[in-house]
């Protein structure tokens, strides 16, 4: 029995912060979908592991070195008629880092560059990757609320109210900052002081911390 054309990609959906919440998004050069802005990714080499292929379309697409950004595997997209060139399964990645370069865009894009999540909501990106893309959203909203993800977005030492950017650009709501400054800095496991200080959020010099040891948070954070 002769089966038809079948293949495994990668997709990425990778946030920072910049102004806003931004995703990267590659404006195609080939078909199908030239032209249109999609999420970063690409085949999995017959050689690659599917970690080892999210790492090096992430590399490509960003100039960031392994190791450098979180990353985590998202999800799995298979419904047939998703790729118009044949049967195409593909396996979604989210990726969280601050300050991501200016991207350039890979071998078969035409464009790349950061978008305000706001804005993509207006957008039709190729593929489904505008559903790939609100998984990735609702994944790193959902998982500020129980785990120390959000530090994933600071530099390796920060502050309270630096965190608390990330929690209020992430979640799209303003946060009460003594509320929240009790809430981290009592949360064990999700800060570890660093003894230094700083002046860089403007006044008095506010403590340095980095991410704690913890995995997941009890009590979970709360918006409210």
């Amino acid at each position: 029995m002769d089966h038809p054309p079948f293949a495994v990609t990668v997709d990425l959906v990778v946030l920072t912060l910049r102004d806003e919440l931004c995703a990267l998004v590659v404006r195609r050069g080939i078909e199908p979908y030239a032209g249109e802005w999609a999420l970063p990714g690409g085949f999995v080499r017959a050689d690659e592991d599917l970690p080892d292929a999210a790492r090096r379309e992430l590399a490509e697409e960003t100039g960031l070195a392994p190791g450098s950004v979180h990353i985590e595997q998202l999800a799995g997209y298979g419904a047939p008629g998703r790729d118009p060139r044949m049967r195409v399964v593909t396996i979604a990645y989210l990726a969280l880092a601050p300050d991501l370069p200016v991207p350039s865009a890979g071998t078969d894009a035409a464009e790349a560059r950061w978008a305000p999540v706001r804005s993509l909501a207006a957008e039709r990106l190729a593929f489904d990757h505008d559903r790939i893309l609100a998984d990735g959203l609702e994944r790193a909203r959902a998982k500020l609320e129980y785990s120390p993800l959000a530090t994933a977005f600071c530099a390796p030492e920060f502050t309270v109210a630096e965190l608390r950017r990330v929690y209020e650009l992430v979640w799209d709501t303003r946060l009460d900052p003594r509320n929240f400054h009790r809430k981290v800095t009592g949360t064990a496991g999700l800060l570890a002081p660093t003894g230094r200080t700083t002046t860089r959020d403007g006044g008095r010099p506010a403590q340095l911390y980095r991410r704690g040891e913890a995995e997941l948070l009890y009590p979970p954070m709360l918006r409210s």
